[in-house]
């Protein structure tokens, strides 16, 4: 039963990837799919090619610059969180339902209702800073260099912290409480309790969430094209493959940048199996 099934995903999955490889080394071009000529590698490291393209390379530092940050914030926000709604307390229910709001909200209408906030005449963000004297004049969050990337940062951490919390929550509930007990009875320090009971042994949970949400921010798409569009200065790698494909027309060049974007999530999944193996097999040892 698993062999078809198998082949279905290898055949849905596979075939769309070889045919992107495949354009990625000709020069096709949306206008007509069908006339095109091989050239090899040209879109990769031709005069012209994703290697010699200052576009980008500043689109891989913003989705590398985007996913540190973002993900960063989210585990330590999703840990406290998480420790938080794992204390006993009547409102615990009601907190975790609470919690779902922002990962349950479409991410197309998280954007666009984050750009009306962050607008800089009519945004509440902006009404209420001036309101409370934090800032002299509107600051435009979202179009300001300086600030558009880190506006989409802090979004993206209102929107994915939930699922970190959830997950680490799911983590901190499976260790075992005769463990707090005993650490109790002996009069350990709170401190000392996360360190060397609590952190040990939700540290597998806690970096197979950290492995989700890398390779989900590293193919980033709709909230930065919905907030800032096709800025420079937010582009990230998958926003970059959607202008050459789309607005440009070139298919080979997008191919070549879309698929030079799979070898480096595919990579980065290979390493970070690795790490998680070895880490849960010191986790059993």
């Amino acid at each position: 039963m698993a062999a078809p099934m198998l082949l279905v995903l290898a055949a849905v999955g596979g075939w769309p990837l070889l045919r992107t490889i495949w354009f990625s080394l000709t020069d096709s071009e949306l206008a007509d799919l069908g006339d095109y000529a091989f050239i090899g590698l040209e879109n990769y490291v031709g005069e012209y090619g994703l290697l010699a393209s200052p576009e980008w390379w500043q689109a891989v530092g913003n989705t590398l610059l985007f996913t540190g940050l973002s993900v960063s914030l989210e585990t330590l926000l999703g840990l406290g969180v998480a420790l938080l709604l794992n204390q006993a307390s009547r409102l615990r229910t009601l907190l975790r339902a609470a919690l779902l709001v922002p990962w349950a909200i479409p991410t197309v209408v998280s954007a666009k209702m984050w750009s009306w906030m962050l607008h800089d005449q009519f945004g509440i963000v902006n009404h209420h800073l001036l309101a409370l004297r934090v800032i002299a004049a509107p600051l435009a969050w979202t179009a300001d260099p300086q600030l558009s990337l880190f506006s989409i940062v802090l979004v993206d951490v209102w929107k994915a912290t939930p699922y970190m919390a959830l997950l680490i929550l799911a983590a901190l509930q499976m260790v075992p409480v005769d463990c707090y007990e005993a650490a109790r009875v002996d009069g350990v320090p709170r401190w000392q309790v996360f360190r060397r009971i609590t952190l040990p042994l939700i540290l597998p949970g806690l970096l197979v969430a950290m492995v989700f949400r890398t390779l989900d921010a590293l193919r980033v798409f709709d909230l930065i094209y919905v907030m800032t569009s096709n800025s420079r200065d937010t582009q990230s790698m998958s926003v970059f493959v959607r202008e050459q494909l789309i607005d440009f027309g070139l298919v080979g060049y997008g191919s070549a940048a879309a698929t030079c974007l799979f070898f480096m999530i595919a990579l980065l999944s290979i390493v970070a199996m690795g790490l998680l193996r070895k880490t849960f097999e010191r986790a059993a040892a």
